[in-house]
């Protein structure tokens, strides 16, 4: 086992936060001072790293518990503004997910469907403590006679919403592109024939497992930015695919770890959970995700100097390869060429179209570090990590 020049625990870098001792810099300030300086003595400078990402994150959604009516009811289908919600859980509990459409959307039927309102809506309806129309049904039951219920809520008057998102902060995604010769419609946003723009997904070395590429610091009870409140890590994400290939300096070269995060939806604020339309697809939810690396040691300090011309991604098509199930790289991109502007393929300049903010990334990590430069944030020591 490798020894370490520097040696810290969590309890002491928490013992630093409470004293106003510690030292916290972003992402993308810790490239600087490790080049400078050097791992060893960037670690024995600095305890905290900051990171942050803000984009659509589909695989989320909130658990609600809306109270019981009188007569009381098992609520078997539910509704949140005619979005539906997952009503078998318990009598007045639901699961209303970010991707659901209302009933009555026309989904794809005219084509590209537009996807005004779903289930992400909902949520930052709710954030924004707008009253939702909520309504439930029942098939009766002698404990539970009610056969429906339609009522107004907000989110001060539900006894319990927390927001439960099994697969959020992918580590490193892919760069699409179309290689047919229509315009498609995709999860990765509008797609135009001939390669004519290529759109990504990540904040590249603000993103939070960029910045620990084998999960050394974040797993069960790690505590994180979530949704402008405190959330947790509580698993890794429905699709964590560590055994990728990866750089000689840790960074997969495709996508590979993702997170299960947990928070109070009642401590969240707008415009860090927003609904999204994607044309032609449909509808989700934008994220802010943010997660403080605890710097141990020098290990610590040099995986978090990661920077965007040591990340790279593959250029795969989504007209045609995606969909089909083919795995073919047409290109293996760095995130300071996506972020020019511009990348090469095939011999041609195509426009690179992020659907991730770094302005939003940037804030992120920026309220992290004031949190807990201002004692207002401790360090979660994770119970256990995630699978490397």
């Amino acid at each position: 086992m490798k020894e370490h020049k520097v040696n810290k625990t969590y309890q002491e870098i928490n013992e630093k936060i409470r004293s106003g001792e510690v030292v916290v810099v972003t992402a993308e300030e810790i490239i600087d001072i490790v080049r400078d300086e050097g791992p060893v003595e960037a670690a024995r400078q600095v305890d905290v790293v900051t990171t942050g990402t803000f984009a659509p994150m589909c695989s989320s959604g909130a658990f609600i518990n809306f109270g019981h009516s009188v007569p009381t009811i098992k609520a078997s289908k539910v509704w949140l503004n005619d979005v539906p919600a997952y009503a078998g859980i318990a009598a007045v509990d639901c699961y209303i997910g970010a991707t659901e459409p209302p009933e009555d959307d026309p989904l794809n039927k005219v084509y590209p469907g537009e996807f005004n309102y779903g289930g992400g809506h909902v949520i930052q309806d709710l954030i924004a403590g707008k009253k939702i129309r909520l309504r439930a049904k029942a098939y009766g039951t002698a404990c539970y006679p009610n056969r429906k219920t339609e009522k107004r809520v907000t989110l001060d008057t539900l006894p319990f919403a927390t927001l439960c998102n099994p697969r959020n902060g992918y580590q490193n995604y892919n760069c699409a592109v179309n290689m047919t010769n229509k315009t498609v419609y995709t999860y990765m946003g509008a797609l135009k024939p001939g390669a004519a723009n290529a759109n990504y997904c990540s904040a590249g070395q603000l993103s939070p497992l960029f910045n620990d590429p084998y999960y050394k610091t974040i797993g069960l009870g790690t505590r994180i930015f979530l949704g402008g409140g405190i959330g947790y890590v509580t698993w890794h994400g429905t699709q964590h695919k560590p055994s990728v290939e990866r750089t000689e300096k840790g960074v997969p070269l495709t996508p590979a770890g993702n997170l299960f995060v947990m928070g109070d939806l009642k401590q969240m604020r707008p415009g860090w959970l927003v609904g999204v339309s994607l044309q032609g697809y449909g509808c989700s939810l934008s994220v802010g995700l943010g997660i403080p690396i605890p710097i141990l040691n020098e290990e610590m300090a040099q995986y978090t100097a990661v920077s965007d011309e040591e990340i790279f991604t593959q250029v795969l098509d989504y007209g045609h390869d995606y969909g089909h199930g083919i795995s073919k790289s047409y290109g293996q991109v760095s995130y300071a060429e996506l972020k020019s502007g511009t990348i090469r393929l095939n011999g041609e300049d195509i426009t690179t179209v992020p659907l991730s903010s770094m302005i939003k990334a940037r804030e992120i990590a920026q309220i992290l570090k004031q949190w807990i430069s201002e004692g207002e944030f401790l360090l979660g020591e994770p119970q256990l990590t995630l699978p490397a």
